[in-house]
């Protein structure tokens, strides 16, 4: 029996929460969810399943920066228990998505302007150097082969889907720092990267964020220093 759901195994893909499920997953308040929650997560174990579910929520602004969740009410939607939710929860208090309230839940945390902008700092420290080595290393072609992932990530953009772009967004980064050969930097910049997406933009801003993609591996593969420093700093400050 997989931890975490009192009855039976995970749920397959396409699962539907049970219809007596509880009509919120507030642990305060009580307000239609969106589908996105409605739905019992479909990958990995359990709490991968509720954690990845919840990442999404996160992003797409169904969870609410400043609103505190119970792990039972959440656990009720998802038909697992509250074990696998809070351990879900746990992973992403360490992330900075949530804090967590002694006996409450977890209230999504507010990003402020100053936590953007450290975050966009930091992140430009380490990108901007790396992506210039990069540029000077890598041959146009394996660029070019990165393409096919930035378009996919422009189509989640203008559709509007801040979830699906989220998650392309970051694969698109990761591709593009595999090509360092350096893990522990792959690992730092996608934790940024992570934090950075939290503040959910809205549709226009993800397509600017995504058409940079684009304009960055021209850069690239022109090995045009200047272009991929600025366009490199302006992309690293995320969707205004």
């Amino acid at each position: 029996m997989e931890q975490g759901r009192p009855h039976g195994t995970a749920p397959g893909p396409g699962a539907a929460v049970p219809a007596q499920a509880a009509p919120s997953a507030r642990g305060e308040h009580t307000h239609d969810e969106s589908q996105h929650l409605r739905r019992t997560p479909q990958r990995y174990s359990v709490r991968g399943q509720v954690l990845d579910a919840l990442r999404r929520a996160l992003v797409s602004g169904e969870l609410v920066p400043g609103e505190v969740y119970s792990g039972p009410a959440l656990g009720e939607r998802f038909g697992v228990s509250a074990t696998p939710v809070r351990e879900a929860m746990q992973q992403l208090a360490l992330e900075g998505a949530v804090e967590v309230v002694p006996n409450r839940g977890f209230r999504v945390t507010s990003r402020t302007p100053r936590d953007l902008t450290e975050l966009a700092e930091v992140r430009a420290l380490l990108e901007v150097p790396a992506l210039l080595r990069l540029a000077r290393t890598v041959p146009a072609a394996r660029w070019g082969e990165l393409r096919p992932l930035a378009e996919r990530a422009a189509v989640a953009a203008a559709g509007g889907d801040r979830a699906a772009y989220a998650e392309l967004d970051r694969a698109f980064h990761r591709a593009v720092f595999e090509l360092s050969g350096n893990r522990q930097l792959m690992l730092v910049v996608d934790d940024l990267h992570r934090r950075a997406q939290w503040a959910a933009p809205h549709a226009g801003c993800l397509l600017a964020d995504a058409a940079e993609h684009l304009t960055l591996l021209d850069a690239l593969a022109a090995q045009d220093l200047a272009a991929v420093e600025a366009v490199a700093t302006r992309h690293c400050a995320g969707p205004a």
